[in-house]
């Protein structure tokens, strides 16, 4: 099991606070210094089962200045956002929790770290 973290997040720490209380064994992967690719990307996208767009944190400085809302969300427009994740990893939602069963999840949640330890 992986989790992509920004350490500034509150919601990253309350999840790594829960896999250590759960006893759960996972490598962390500060996804801000260590930047994922775009193959990662699409990986992580495919064992989510989400589009680019449903992991961007529109909301960011760096996506406002994209203008990244106004974007199209469809097929022709993918790479153009994964390209932006990539570029730009700031703007990945955060927690990711990689499972060990092939699946992943935004772990923003106890319940969804939860989930993601259940599989």
């Amino acid at each position: 099991m992986e989790i992509w973290i920004n350490p500034a997040c509150s919601k990253c720490r309350s999840a790594i606070q829960l896999l250590d209380a759960e006893g759960a064994s996972y490598t962390v992967r500060r996804y801000l210094d260590d930047v994922p690719s775009e193959d990662e990307i699409r990986a992580v996208l495919d064992r989510l089962g989400l589009e680019p767009w449903d992991i961007t944190r529109t909301q960011e400085a760096e996506a406002k200045e994209l203008g990244v809302k106004e974007w199209p969300r469809d097929a022709g427009a993918r790479e153009r956002w994964v390209a932006a994740l990539a570029a730009h990893p700031k703007l990945i939602q955060r927690p990711i929790i990689t499972a060990d069963d092939g699946t992943a999840v935004v772990a923003r949640t106890d319940d969804a770290v939860r989930d993601a330890l259940s599989r």
